[in-house]
């Protein structure tokens, strides 16, 4: 069994982007563009893309990207990952989210390189938040860990912060991770979402609701996850025209 494969979930349907792995930024649909930032890091042969959607699997194909169809009921992007790997076995599972674009090679580097250290600990990547609208929006996870690093808990509210709900030092995530085999596959026993993730709609509170730690490293605040309209607009702006 080798040690790893970086695996990008591209769900078709999305609530405010509907086939946003398909929208066109500057001459490459956004799939593509995450494909080709994960290539920079390693061999085409360790990447995977994760579909349930027909119009994503021949686009990659097209592209030369490897690609594997998954279940359209899958609860999150954790589930589809989850389903790569029980017909493909790795120690762990770097999963770079399908809107990440933009994400910075450097940061899929850093997590690989945390996760050889430590191949049976789930990881995840963070950055400070210098920008009150970041802190404010329900569309950013944000997080709060312990002095080792560890993960406490994630949320869409602004945490931490005070009685008058101030930006007063606080960070989020970077759709960045790393999955061990066998974490993994408890996780995805699970036929529904578990509360705090439902609540949230953050998956990797069901790691920590079932017992799981989370080991979160600090990142380059240079990614942004396409979850609006507006993210797009944003990273169209970043992107060169080709």
């Amino acid at each position: 069994m080798s040690d790893f494969l970086i695996v990008i979930p591209a769900r078709y349907k999305s609530k405010r982007l509907p086939g946003k792995p398909l929208i066109d930024i500057k001459g490459l649909p956004m799939i593509v563009r995450t494909y080709n930032q994960c290539k920079k890091v390693v061999n085409s042969s360790k990447i995977l893309v994760a579909t349930d959607h027909k119009k994503i699997f021949r686009l990659c194909k097209k592209n030369n990207i490897n690609v594997m169809m998954t279940s359209s009921k899958c609860l999150t992007g954790t589930d589809r990952v989850a389903e790569v790997a029980k017909k493909i076995k790795k120690k762990f599972y770097i999963n770079v989210q399908g809107d990440e674009p933009i994400c910075n090679p450097a940061d899929i580097k850093k997590i690989i390189d945390t996760a050889k250290k430590y191949p049976n600990t789930v990881i995840n990547g963070f950055t400070e938040i210098k920008d009150k609208k970041i802190f404010y929006s329900p569309h950013i996870p944000k997080i709060v860990f312990r002095k080792d690093g560890n993960l406490i808990y994630m949320s869409r509210a602004p945490i931490p912060s005070n009685k008058n709900r101030s930006l007063i030092k606080a960070w989020r995530q970077i759709c960045i991770y790393s999955f061990p085999y066998k974490s993994l596959k408890v996780f995805s026993s699970f036929k529904k979402k578990t509360p705090l993730e439902a609540i949230e709609d953050l998956e990797l509170n069901r790691f920590i609701e079932i017992g799981y730690q989370v080991k979160m490293i600090r990142m380059s605040n240079k990614s942004i996850a396409v979850d609006t309209n507006s993210d797009l607009i944003k990273v169209k702006k970043k992107v060169k025209k080709l």
